[in-house]
């Protein structure tokens, strides 16, 4: 088991500024030691000789053709809008207020 502390947690919740209850100290005491044991455990088998992954599979472009297809006229992407300014959506002017 790791050597995390239910003192450490607490100190770490502290310093985030997060309350926590006694209970939830335990239970991310316990959760946080399986994280440690479990990087410790891939640090075992991870030699300088192993590639390091992000996939297990070798990937090649995933991307699809872009290809141009029919989209909505002016009219129809602006039938909604509460209010619009010629073929533009009008909004509530943000900038420069107090």
């Amino acid at each position: 088991m790791s050597e995390i502390t239910a003192e450490q947690v607490a100190h770490l919740a502290y310093l985030a500024r997060i309350d926590l209850s006694p209970l939830e100290i335990t239970n991310l005491t316990h959760d946080l030691g399986q994280i440690v044991d479990s990087i410790a455990k891939v640090s075992e088998v991870a030699t300088a000789d192993t590639p390091a992954t992000s996939h297990p599979m070798p990937l090649t472009n995933v991307y699809r053709e872009d290809v141009v297809v029919p989209s909505l006229t002016v009219e129809q992407a602006l039938s909604g809008a509460p209010d619009r300014a010629g073929d533009k959506f009008r909004v509530p002017a943000i900038l420069d207020e107090e």
